[in-house]
């Protein structure tokens, strides 16, 4: 985003993990970004309200939210994702699921889909990832489209989905017969 020209802030709303905000000031640090967070405990909603208030402010053009990692099946943390999306009011919600974990993504974006709104999916750790296929899969089950996959570790590892990138790979990794 920076690249593209516009301004970014961080909002750490994912305040129960241990080493949370550290972890996303370091990379707040490394892009030069700042982060708006509250004591660990604090409600996440809070938090996203602040960050949204402070863009409003400084004319930053994106707020992106970092929650806390949840399981689909605990209810309580969903009720927390709605909380989150319901108190910012984001333009653009984005399911960010591990390609490696298969028919579990795929659950996971359809639980997830019926709780909040979605607007789009990033895949990450494709490169690693035998075929691809789940890409096809979620974005299927969700009638939304894939925005970027990740294809490796760096900052700049996010590229636009291609979805003849993916029919080609799937293809291509066909096991050998012996």
């Amino acid at each position: 985003m920076k690249g593209k020209g516009l301004s970014v802030v961080f909002a750490c709303s994912d305040t129960y993990r241990a080493g949370s905000e550290e972890q996303i000031e370091t990379h707040a640090e490394r892009l030069g970004l700042k982060v708006i967070k509250h004591k660990y405990g604090a409600d996440p909603a809070a938090v996203a309200y602040d960050a949204v208030a402070y863009a409003r402010k400084n004319n930053i053009d994106v707020v992106l939210i970092d929650t806390a990692g949840r399981m689909q099946t605990d209810k309580d943390l969903m009720g927390e994702l709605m909380k989150i999306q319901r108190v910012a009011s984001p333009d653009l919600t984005i399911f960010v699921g591990d390609s490696l974990a298969g028919n579990d993504a795929l659950q996971q974006a359809s639980e997830f889909g019926m709780y909040v709104k979605i607007d789009g999916v990033i895949l990450t750790k494709v490169d690693a990832d035998a075929k691809g296929g789940s890409a096809i899969s979620i974005s299927s089950a969700l009638r939304k489209p894939i925005f970027f996959l990740g294809v490796g570790q760096g900052y700049d590892d996010l590229v636009p989905f291609d979805p003849n990138w993916v029919i080609e790979n799937i293809l291509s990794k066909q096991p050998k017969a012996e």
